[in-house]
């Protein structure tokens, strides 16, 4: 049982040794970083590549890129996390760009907006046998 015990500790004591870094989204490195002064979309895909999230609605490209360190199982760090959102205007010409450093901002404001749905008008046995019933016929055309 302590030979046991021994083998465990020593175990958990390599593994706790390992050093990994992790990064998720864009890999940005420092010039990156320093230099955001971007004029148009072209201009920005070319220094940045493609973004994480492309909002066509809005016409704005978002960039995530975060770095993570991991020392042992009980010693994680985050080294930066940030979010870039860049706004192009109709001739895709940047119009505003921001940066939003996550490792900061702790606190974040949820909005409490639904998007309609008309099955929520509709009552639960609609809903649930909303599929039973007469057929009506679409009407084709000649």
């Amino acid at each position: 049982m302590f030979r046991l015990i021994n083998i465990i500790t020593i175990l958990i004591f390599i593994i706790s040794c390992d050093n990994q870094t992790i990064y998720s989204g864009k890999l940005l490195n420092q010039e990156n970083l320093q230099n955001l002064n971007f004029n148009n979309k072209e201009n920005l895909i070319n220094n940045l590549g493609l973004p994480s999230y492309n909002d066509e609605i809005l016409n704005k490209y978002f960039y995530f890129s975060e770095k993570k360190s991991k020392k042992s199982f009980f010693n994680k760090k985050i080294d930066y996390s940030y979010i870039f959102v860049f706004e192009f205007d109709e001739r895709d010409e940047i119009i505003s760009s921001k940066v939003y450093d996550l490792k900061k901002q702790k606190n974040f404001n949820f909005i409490n907006e639904e998007t309609e749905d008309q099955i929520i008008q509709r009552g639960l046995i609609e809903r649930v046998f909303g599929g039973v019933g007469p057929q009506t016929e679409l009407p084709t055309s000649p």
